[in-house]
């Protein structure tokens, strides 16, 4: 029987312990979730002066990006917070995240295998989830300057091998595809990842965090969108590394994707802090983002690809508020989203490393050790449930 560090048995589970989740989190990701439900079901309004191309421009690109942003943040989450877990607990946190990145595979690639006009992210981002294992003790700043990195020169490494390698976009679950995919190429995607890592090192119910938050988004925007608007009326053309159209993966579409990434966080962080009721049908949709994702792939294919090509506005509000509604009352009545559940079961179960207690030996002292605890045990305090 496995035991804790002062010798009681326990289930595997306790070991693992968590704390509250943050409420602006989960509204955040209930967002890019709804957002995605803009993209892939909304109504199109091409014709609209403002905002150019119409409302479902905005859900373009952007709520994906917000979602893999926040992977980063969960990755954080899951390995302390601001205080990042050591020895042990690193050691499940990296477990938990590995198990949870191979169960989003089988997902995605089953979700994928239904063969809707959706292009299913999961594989990606289960691929991104796993790489923050290795970037999981770099520093704030280390992790900033990695971010840059990618964004500066994933392009161009784009650029040079899109036209030499067969991509299947539509299906991205191949290596290649997810590497240089034209949706979600993770060679520039990753830099979401990395931010949203830094992001999660901060203290995420600190008003002072909230402001810096706001700040650098507000910044990053104006780079990333007035940057390639004024490459574009000084070369007189729009080329594929000075666009910010979504899903170009340029840096400008990139830095203008963190900065509204960081806006949308921080107000919902700032107002789930003061009136975390207020959001508790969106933030229920967040804390079951994956049931939610899933649900809604599974929808898709059951009616008809129809629903994507020719939505109508009562197709779309159906997913839309169904969505919402669905998420509010499980939360409110069930708790944990069904596969929600599984990721967590079966990662934490995987994550149970603590060694068995060994028997003392004969006639060895039993007075605690002048240098402090045992190494076996535990001196790490709580981390996140994700």
């Amino acid at each position: 029987m496995l035991r804790t560090a002062a010798g009681s048995a326990t289930a595997g589970t306790s070991r693992v312990r968590s704390v509250r989740r943050i409420v602006g989190v989960d509204t955040a990701r209930g967002l890019a979730v709804l957002g995605m439900v803009v993209a892939h079901v909304g109504l199109d309004d091409p014709g609209r002066a403002f905002p150019p191309g119409g409302w479902s421009q905005i859900a373009d690109g952007r709520p994906s990006a917000l979602f893999v942003l926040l992977a980063g943040v969960g990755l954080a989450l899951l390995s302390g917070g601001h205080e990042p877990v050591q020895g042990t607990r690193l050691v499940q946190a990296r477990l938990r995240i590995l198990v949870r990145a191979v169960l989003l595979v089988v997902l995605g690639t089953a979700l994928v295998r239904l063969d809707t006009p959706v292009v299913v992210i999961l594989v990606v981002y289960a691929g991104l989830f796993a790489a923050g294992v290795a970037v999981l003790r770099l520093p704030r700043w280390a992790l900033v300057v990695a971010a840059l990195v990618l964004a500066v020169g994933g392009p161009f490494l784009l650029q040079a091998l899109q036209g030499h390698v067969t991509l299947d976009d539509a299906h991205p679950v191949e290596l290649v595809s997810v590497l240089f995919g034209y949706y979600y190429p993770a060679v520039v995607w990753f830099a979401y990842v990395l931010v949203g890592l830094a992001v999660g090192r901060s203290n995420l119910r600190s008003g002072r965090t909230h402001l810096q938050l706001a700040a650098w988004g507000a910044g990053l925007v104006v780079v990333g969108h007035g940057g390639a608007w004024v490459l574009r009326l000084a070369l007189g053309q729009v080329t594929a590394l000075t666009t910010s159209e979504p899903h170009s993966s340029s840096f400008f579409e990139v830095t203008g994707n963190i900065g509204t990434c960081l806006l949308v966080l921080a107000g919902c962080l700032a107002i789930g802090v003061r009136w975390p009721r207020a959001l508790a049908p969106v933030s229920a949709t967040g804390a079951m983002a994956l049931t939610a994702y899933t649900g809604q792939i599974i929808a898709i294919w059951a009616l008809d690809d129809q629903v994507v090509w020719a939505p109508t506005l009562g197709s779309f509000l159906a997913f839309l508020l169904g969505t919402v509604a669905f998420c509010w009352a499980w939360r409110a009545f069930v708790g944990r989203g069904p596969l929600e559940w599984v990721l967590h079961a079966v990662s934490v179960r995987a994550a149970d490393v603590t060694p068995d207690e060994l028997p003392a030996r004969r006639g060895a002292a039993h007075a605690p050790s002048p240098d402090g605890p045992e190494p076996g045990a535990d001196r790490s305090g709580p981390t996140q449930d994700g």
